[in-house]
């Protein structure tokens, strides 16, 4: 059990002690309409973890009442992830649709008391007749049908007399009620498709907000855990079972922020457009954010669960760092998977001075890795080296293999290159070079020093595969749609040459091809006579400076002695271990501020006024360090607890992240409290859904003819419904609310 609780652990805590229940029963209930993403699995490992640990139980439920966007491949997902992840579910799998029977009698129950009527208003008019948040709504004049005329029309829809809109059913709750979510909801309508499971036994299917609870108490459920924009709907929730009188062990509803990371898109409608318009190979694509994606690639289950752990349960959206996952494959694999050469541009060697061949002796684990095993690499006077590691014109502080510059072939010999050839392009296509035999590594004797070591395959011996090296789909760090796909997320190297000991790789086998990355042998295309490698991740967190590839090798350089990164103390050393492993710093963060006792200093004291280590540290290590270059900690304008205050402003979305930019500059030069300064700039986020419903609602009502324009196929103009909701709110609505809305909304027109 985790000894630090999480809100959701203490409220099971109190419960259990004040003997609300006599078991902890949580549910995962997705909606099979996609492949469960990174998301998902976050909120499997909240209900399944907190099952475990209170020694209860937890159900797997699909929430299928929705037949024109449900198929049993993503049931079948779904299921396949669970298991994946290493949690078993109570009992066998539940479906919404196994209530639709008992659903449909409460259905009835509520009209019977008066709490329920069927409404014929069109779609347009129960938008217009719902209000605003300013203006009460208006209830239909068909709430006034008599109990008896709403029973029959209830029956008849059941039978199938009606067409698809033409009648819903609505729960007669409060039209002026503050909670937009309460002014007559819809509980049931109809649609005239099969369904996966029923068949065509039903043509009215329930919505979410009536079969949720009602499922939750049918299945003895004690604590109803969802994400936060189901918060409003929680009252919903409770009006249901308490109207009903099913108040005896039901159910509570508790919110948890969803999980956001950047560069990646979590929308399921989003992703199955990635799909069906054949921009990624599927929905098991590695560069999908859906866990058959990162399993395909390579993640372990391991890593996915433990990188759930480290970002705790939040009641404030945030966006996580992308490279804290990478970093949880990344810490994971450098344990446990042995190391091996890989060539992706092979540049032949012949060494000249060299005759016959030999096998040598290499480790497959560094020395401060806890692991042995050794293989024998082949080795002859045909060699073949990455193309990058030769230069014929080095910049400065070039350590590899130049005209005048030896080095040592990882595991073997030191080479020097003696003649370079070139085709009539001038592209070069060999290198002659000699060795020093008595330079045998770890026999060597030649007091030859070299800067580094490469990697190399013996020509013979060494096989081809195709290498994958996949990158995030994302360019963006907040992509808004298609547009912002990276095109480089993907690139195919059908030649690379392997050392023989990786050849006949074992299934679900990992390996670390040095200097390259982490790879894995694709379990779908990877045979003996075709093998197939993915990239899972790279050695170290790189993608800020793609961009500057030239200065990233400078800025790479800066950090060297003798081609070797300078050594942590042992205090930094135990400070990054800390960083890492108990705060979940991703390893660059961590680096950043353990070199400088500024940085950790003042990292330490925002952590005293508020419990947010990652973005906490992101900010010192980016915002604080900027500062710091020029100015001295006492010269700051700001101190830690200012720090922390704006942290805490952005989690819980009183500002957006990008207004804290503007925030901390102002901080920066004024010294003033972030609250004074938003406050007076008047910044603050507008992130009710209820407010920003209304608005996306009246942007939508006003332009039509865009509407039908996005719904006939030009997807372009969805950022214009943004742009106009961004702009009725003067820049102040959270945009990745409005984005979520936006969709959603357009998807109903």
């Amino acid at each position: 059990m985790n000894e630090s609780k999480d809100f959701l652990r203490t409220k099971v805590e109190e419960d259990l002690k004040a003997g609300r229940y006599k078991q902890v029963v949580t549910r995962f209930p997705p909606e099979p309409n996609g492949y469960p993403h990174i998301g998902h699995a976050k909120s499997i490992c909240i209900n399944f973890g907190i099952a475990n640990d209170y020694h209860g139980v937890c159900n797997l439920r699909m929430d299928d009442t929705n037949p024109t966007t449900e198929d049993t491949q993503y049931v079948e997902a779904l299921k396949d992830a669970v298991e994946w992840l290493g949690f078993e579910w109570e009992g066998k799998v539940r479906y919404t649709s196994d209530y639709f029977e008992r659903l449909y009698e409460y259905a009835m129950q509520l009209i019977k008391m008066g709490k329920a009527y069927v409404d014929s208003l069109s779609e347009e008019e129960i938008r217009e007749y719902r209000g605003s948040v300013t203006v009460s709504g208006k209830r239909s004049q068909y709430a006034a049908r008599s109990i008896e005329e709403n029973v029959e029309l209830f029956e008849r829809m059941r039978k199938g007399e009606f067409r698809d809109g033409e009648h819903v059913l609505r729960g007669k709750i409060d039209m002026s009620a503050a909670n937009m979510q309460l002014r007559d909801p819809l509980f049931y309508r109809i649609r005239h498709a099969s369904h996966h499971r029923t068949g065509d036994t039903w043509c009215i299917y329930p919505m979410y907000d009536f079969a949720h609870c009602l499922s939750d108490y049918i299945e003895g459920v004690s604590h109803s855990i969802c994400t936060l924009e189901f918060e409003n709907n929680r009252a919903i929730y409770d009006w249901i079972l308490d109207t009903l009188g099913l108040t005896r062990q039901r159910p509570y509803q508790y919110e948890f922020a969803r999980l956001n990371i950047n560069y990646t898109v979590m929308s399921k409608r989003k992703l199955l457009e990635l799909v069906n318009k054949g921009l990624v190979s599927g929905w098991d694509d590695p560069r999908m954010p859906t866990l058959a994606g990162y399993r395909r690639r390579g993640y372990t289950p391991q890593s996915i669960v433990h990188f759930c752990d480290t970002i705790g349960i939040a009641k404030a959206n945030s966006t996580v760092d992308v490279a804290q996952l990478e970093f949880a494959i990344r810490d994971e694999l450098n344990l446990k998977v042995p190391r091996v050469m890989c060539v992706l541009e092979p540049l032949k060697i012949t060494i000249e001075n060299y005759e016959g061949s030999e096998l040598l002796e290499a480790s497959y684990y560094p020395q401060d890795v806890p692991k042995e095993g050794v293989r024998m690499l082949p080795f002859s006077k045909e060699i073949f080296i990455e193309r990058e590691d030769f230069d014929e014109n080095p910049p400065k502080d070039y350590y590899r293999l130049t005209p005048t510059q030896p080095v040592r072939l990882k595991h073997a010999y030191i080479i020097e290159c003696k003649e370079v050839i070139k085709d009539a392009t001038g592209k070069i296509i060999e290198l002659k070079a000699h060795y020093y035999p008595d330079s045998k590594s770890g026999e060597d004797r030649s007091g030859i020093k070299v800067k580094s070591a490469i990697q190399w395959v013996e020509a013979k011996s060494a096989k081809e595969v195709e290498v994958r090296l996949y990158d995030r789909l994302f360019k963006d760090e907040s992509p808004k749609g298609l547009e912002d796909i990276n095109p480089h997320s993907l690139k195919i190297i059908r030649n690379a040459l392997i050392e023989p000991a990786v050849i006949d790789a074992k299934p679900d086998e990992r390996f670390q091809f040095e200097r390259l990355g982490y790879f894995y042998a694709d379990p779908i295309d990877y045979s003996d006579k075709h093998p197939v490698f993915n990239k899972i991740v790279g050695l170290k967190e790189s993608w800020g400076k793609k961009a500057q590839s030239i200065q990233s090798n400078k800025t790479e350089k800066k950090v060297q002695i003798d081609g070797k990164v300078a050594p942590m103390s042992q205090a930094q050393q135990a400070l990054f271990e800390h960083y890492t492993r108990t705060l979940g710093l991703n390893s660059e963060i961590a680096n950043t501020l353990v070199r400088d006792e500024r940085l950790s200093h003042f990292y330490t004291q925002a952590l005293e006024y508020l419990n947010s280590p990652i973005s906490l540290a992101n900010t010192v290590a980016n915002e604080v360090a900027r500062e710091l270059k020029e100015k001295t900690l006492e010269e700051l304008a700001f101190g830690a607890k200012e720090v922390a205050e704006l942290i805490e402003m952005v989690e819980d979305e009183s500002i957006s992240t990008k207004i804290a930019k503007e925030v901390f500059e102002e901080m920066a030069k004024s010294g003033e409290a972030p609250q004074t300064i938003v406050q007076t700039k008047g910044w603050m986020q507008i992130s009710n859904p209820q407010i920003l419903q209304s608005i996306i609602d009246e942007v939508i009502s006003k332009n039509p003819d865009n509407v039908a324009k996005y719904k006939a196929g030009n997807t372009k103009l969805f950022g214009f419904f943004v742009g106009e909701v961004l702009k009725a709110t003067s820049g102040k609505a959270n945009p990745k609310m409005v984005n979520e809305l936006v969709g959603e909304t357009l998807t109903l027109q």
